[in-house]
């Protein structure tokens, strides 16, 4: 009878470890799903920030282009600046010597003949793209003239640009001198 009791002890003992793995394997089941999930939502995250970078590395990289064809198109719009700007003294001195009063046909002769030269080289700096800036009976604007005079005219109405003493010149929508004038007060 003892070696009975023995047996049913012992198969219980088996039951009872039995069902103790049984329950441990559960366990260990669910803690690796709990795993899994965790590294697969790690690996998402992951994989999320990695898909932001390529997104904000792809968007620097079109406002790098859209830069870069934008300082092209300035370059090209701009490339005369520099030889423009040098030749508006040139010009001055073309409009004082026009301005000159000529009183023999020879003088005359030769103003005509600096007329032609004057008129020619504004036709060539006007095709690169230099314009006069009006100022003249306009109203003053910081942004093209240059005041550097002021004078009370009754008949005008105040801020008209009375006189322009030097003219002014922009190359397409870039200043390059303002125009020097008097405002009426």
């Amino acid at each position: 009878m003892s070696e009975q009791k023995d047996e049913i002890v012992e198969e219980l003992e088996t039951e009872e470890l039995d069902e103790q793995v049984k329950v441990t394997t559960e366990e260990v089941e669910k803690v690796e799903e709990v795993v899994e999930v965790d590294e697969l939502t790690l690996v998402k995250q992951q994989l999320e920030e990695e898909q932001n970078k390529a997104i904000r590395l792809r968007a620097d990289f079109e406002n790098y282009k859209r830069r870069v064809q934008l300082d092209k198109e300035a370059d090209y719009k701009y490339r005369a600046q520099s030889v423009l700007s040098d030749i508006l003294p040139v010009l001055d001195n073309f409009e004082r010597a026009l301005a000159v009063e000529t009183t023999t046909e020879e003088a005359a002769s030769l103003a005509k003949g600096v007329e032609m030269v004057y008129r020619s080289l504004l036709d060539a700096v006007s095709k690169e793209g230099l314009e006069q800036i009006e100022a003249e009976g306009v109203p003053f604007d910081p942004n093209f003239h240059q005041a550097v005079m002021q004078e009370k005219d009754d008949t005008k109405d105040s801020g008209i640009v009375l006189q322009e003493l030097q003219k002014g010149y922009k190359l397409t929508d870039r200043i390059l001198r303002p125009s020097m004038v008097k405002v009426n007060e």
